[in-house]
């Protein structure tokens, strides 16, 4: 029953910056791992940031010093601020949960969202 409503995605030149939020319902989110991975086209999708639901992160180093995963446990929302956003950070963008890590089935995926950096 878990549901992952992505918004926040655009167009925006090299150097800008975007907010992508993620809202989550449905039983565990608030306490499950959650992340945002991003897919170009033709490649598998990959993870970009990780949060726990103690509040630890990690990051792909191509985003470390300019991308940051946080989550506000009473909106049950996790986000992901971009800076100094380039060309290559154009794909699109997916919400996670990943219910598997307690040890409760389900993987579960928001609708996606399309961020573009161009000039």
């Amino acid at each position: 029953q878990v549901r992952l409503v992505e918004s926040g995605g655009g167009l925006v030149t090299p150097g800008g910056s975007l907010r992508l939020s993620c809202a989550a319902s449905g039983s565990y989110v608030g306490i499950a791992p959650m992340g945002w991975y991003r897919q170009y086209p033709g490649k598998q999708r990959e993870l970009v940031a990780e949060i726990t639901g103690g509040g630890r992160t990690r990051y792909a180093d191509s985003v470390k010093d300019r991308f940051t995963i946080s989550r506000d446990s009473a909106k049950r929302t996790v986000y992901l601020q971009m800076n100094n956003l380039k060309p290559e950070d154009t794909a699109v963008y997916y919400c996670n949960a990943d219910l598997t890590r307690i040890g409760v089935n389900g993987n579960y995926w928001g609708q996606g969202t399309q961020i573009t950096v161009s000039s």
